[in-house]
C-alpha cells in the first residue's frame, strides 16, 4: 500500500534548495559566480542553500541566471479544477 507523505512548507523549502544547489554544481557554478550573475548576495545564497529560506525575486534571480526560468513560469499553471463552480467562477 502507498502511503501518503504529507511535507512541511519548510521541508518543501528545503528540498527546493537542495534541486536549486544540485543544478547550480552540475553547471560548475560557484555560489560566488551565482552570486555575480544573479545580482543576489552571496549570503542569500549561502542561506538558501543551507535553510531554505530565500526572498521571491531573489528566487526568480537565480533561476534567470541558471536558466531555470520556466520553472517559475509553469508554477501554479496545472491545478487541476475540484468541480465545475471553480471553472463557471474562475471566468467572474
Amino acid at each position: 500500500m502507498n502511503e501518503l507523505k504529507w511535507e512541511t512548507a519548510d521541508e518543501k523549502l528545503i528540498n527546493l534548495a537542495n534541486r536549486v544547489r544540485m543544478i547550480r554544481k552540475r553547471k560548475n557554478i560557484t555560489q560566488e559566480d551565482l552570486s555575480l550573475s544573479s545580482g543576489v548576495s552571496f549570503g542569500s545564497i549561502k542561506r538558501f542553500e543551507t535553510t531554505g529560506q530565500i526572498s521571491l525575486i531573489s528566487l526568480a534571480k537565480i533561476a534567470i541566471a541558471l536558466d531555470c526560468s520556466s520553472e517559475i513560469d509553469n508554477m501554479f499553471n496545472n491545478i487541476k479544477y475540484m468541480s465545475i463552480e471553480e471553472v463557471i467562477n474562475e471566468n467572474k
